[in-house]
């Protein structure tokens, strides 16, 4: 039996059919458990099935994991990253293909959808770098004819657990640097259900410190940017607008909230309210689309949701809920809805939370004090941009009585990361960091070694033990 559609024959490219076991178990496609539908969020209709590992197809696996991470870890990290860099080159010659797969079940137009597998590639890239520097520091020791220094070695076994808006990259960043640090990886992937919730975050950190492992969350991000008066108004505008919109706003990245200075306030709006009535929603694999559909019909239940909320926030004088722009499902087979600006209060009790759509919500300022403030002031901190030409608000901006976010950036969206610096957040984000910098040290174990190379200890001179 063929793919009910001819658009999805591309997939036997990339050996993907009708039908498809979800667990590779030990050398092998193995899958027990029960059969659910991949589905295609710009026209929920089945794409493919897939039938899931089993509890005991999970045991097996990890059996078999446990005595591979035996061999692994004794093979040199320069080698290990050889056999990373040729993951990296089976990816690159079915960019295009993956690529287009991520847009096709995610829902992300097909230039992210293809920038997502070249993040993984690129990871692998940098983590074949890596491989010859994962090295320890050499430390003076106090004592005389000893020295000390630190060994870093493998974990043994590394999970990955990766959302539905970025199903691949995530993996990437963890399991390129876990392989060359000596680990075998074990992947799960995302159920297509709304978006896994902090108290969902919670449970995993508390199961894993119950048992003393290591745990690394990215959990939630209610980005904002700031806009002040000395601001480039155009560069802001095009920032903004790629933050807001960019991925249907399901990205953990994606700007949630802006901060306005009064004095361009409204020049800066009306400029946002004139390009969001020209972005073009529509299928994702179609040229010149710039958003496509949320991930599931949850995510759009869920905008709705979220839309009544913000609206009856309006019946409060004092905290505004005005939709300037948007607002609106768009009647369709898919999941579409209209990218959206609301000018409220900052007090207001929805902008603390993370609606996971294309939802901006506008706000006035008076100062850089206040702005700063107000970034600080929601439970998550992952990325956070301001936009000014002074260097004594930058230099604010990024210091101790600045932004407490993870990323920290200047006349930049909040969205997007580059692999070479470490990605992660503080607070209710969970203070995790993934990919570049020295992010390598959390998928290893640190041991600080003392050598005794004279005949003495100083405790021990004058004793008789003869």
């Amino acid at each position: 039996m063929g793919f009910t559609k001819k658009e999805y024959e591309f997939l036997g490219e990339i050996g993907v059919g009708p039908d498809n076991l979800g667990g590779y178990v030990d050398g092998k496609w193995k899958a027990t458990g029960p059969v659910v539908s991949s589905v295609n969020p710009s026209n929920n209709q089945e794409i493919a099935r897939v039938t899931e590992a089993s509890i005991q197809d999970y045991e097996e696996g990890m059996k078999a994991c446990n005595e591979a991470a035996k061999k692994w870890m004794s093979i040199p990290a320069p080698k290990r990253g050889e056999i990373v860099r040729q993951i990296g080159d089976a990816l690159r010659a079915k960019l295009e293909f993956l690529g287009r797969l991520v847009s096709l079940e995610m829902g992300k137009i097909l230039p992210e959808g293809i920038g997502e597998v070249q993040e993984i590639i690129d990871m692998c890239d940098y983590a074949v770098g890596l491989s010859r520097q994962l090295s320890g520091s050499i430390i003076p020791s106090e004592r005389p004819d000893h020295m000390m220094f630190e060994v870093w070695n493998p974990l043994g076994i590394v999970g990955v657990i990766t959302a539905f808006n970025f199903p691949c990259a995530v993996l990437g960043w963890n399991a390129c640097i876990a392989l060359v640090s000596g680990n075998c990886v074990v992947w799960k992937g995302a159920p297509t259900t709304p978006l896994i919730t902090i108290a969902v975050g919670s449970i995993v950190q508390k199961t894993v410190n119950e048992r003393f492992g290591k745990c690394l969350l990215e959990l939630s991000g209610n980005n904002a940017i700031i806009v002040m008066d000395d601001a480039d108004i155009d560069l802001a505008a095009r920032s903004i607008l790629f933050a807001a919109v960019g991925t249907a706003g399901q990205r953990c990245t994606t700007c949630r909230r802006l901060y306005l200075h009064e004095s361009i306030y409204q020049k800066v709006l009306d400029q946002l309210i004139g390009v969001y009535k020209q972005v073009k929603v529509g299928d994702p694999l179609e040229k010149g689309t710039l958003v496509g559909p949320v991930h599931t019909r949850a995510s759009r239940d869920n905008f709705e949701k979220g839309i009544s909320s913000i609206k009856s926030q309006a019946s409060i004088l004092s905290l505004g809920g005005k939709i300037l722009v948007g607002g609106s499902v768009i009647e369709s087979d898919g999941n579409f809805v209209q990218p959206t600006i609301v000018e409220i209060s900052p007090d207001a009790s929805i902008v603390k939370e993370e609606l996971f759509g294309p939802v901006l919500y506008v706000m006035k300022v008076k100062t850089l004090d206040e702005a700063i403030e107000m970034n600080n002031s929601v439970p998550q901190g992952l990325s956070s941009s301001i936009f000014t030409r002074k260097p004594e608000i930058i230099f604010k901006w990024i210091g101790p009585h600045g932004s407490d976010c993870g990323i920290v950036n200047v006349n930049i969206p909040t969205n997007g990361a580059e692999i070479g610096g470490a990605f992660g957040g503080e607070k209710a984000t969970g203070g995790g960091r993934e990919a570049g910098s020295d992010s390598w040290k959390q998928y290893m174990r640190r041991s600080t070694c003392t050598i005794n190379y004279g005949s003495e200890l100083p405790l021990a001179q004058g004793i008789n033990f003869g």
